[in-house]
């Protein structure tokens, strides 16, 4: 089910092998009221519990496949569709411990209708998000 709040309830986990951790995964919805070009998207900032991940190290599944920043500012011809998810790869070695944990995010979105020095137009949200498995 495709919620309003960018953040999804379903989709916060851990990824990687069970033994070794590499991140934690959240699921957004798309950041815009509308389909766009995945090269007009510039990346995720994620908060957790009051630790830092910056755009630049944060990658997006789409559609199956991963996106570093680089990778999304060249994906042209790839479509974010109105009722796709996409999820943010945030690299954590060892993942997050199983419990409540608060999340922020700020998808950062380019309108090419909108003057260069107001973009990338932050999309923010918050919520807490619950690690249910190691």
């Amino acid at each position: 089910m495709y919620e309003y709040p960018l953040i999804q309830a379903t989709g916060f986990r851990n990824y990687g092998p069970v033994d070794a951790r590499e991140g934690v995964e959240v699921r957004l919805r798309l950041p815009n009221y509308r389909g766009m070009r995945l090269s007009l998207f510039d990346g995720v900032d994620v908060t957790i519990d009051g630790e830092f991940f910056s755009y630049e190290i944060n990658k997006l599944r789409l559609h199956g496949e991963v996106y570093d920043l680089e990778g999304m500012r060249d994906a042209t011809t790839v479509r974010w569709a109105m009722g796709d998810f996409g999820t943010v790869l945030v690299p954590k070695q060892g993942g997050l411990t199983p419990g409540i944990h608060h999340v922020k995010v700020a998808a950062r979105t380019r309108a090419p209708y909108f003057p260069p020095h107001l973009q990338p137009l932050p999309v923010n949200c918050e919520r807490l998000a619950t690690i249910v498995l190691p």
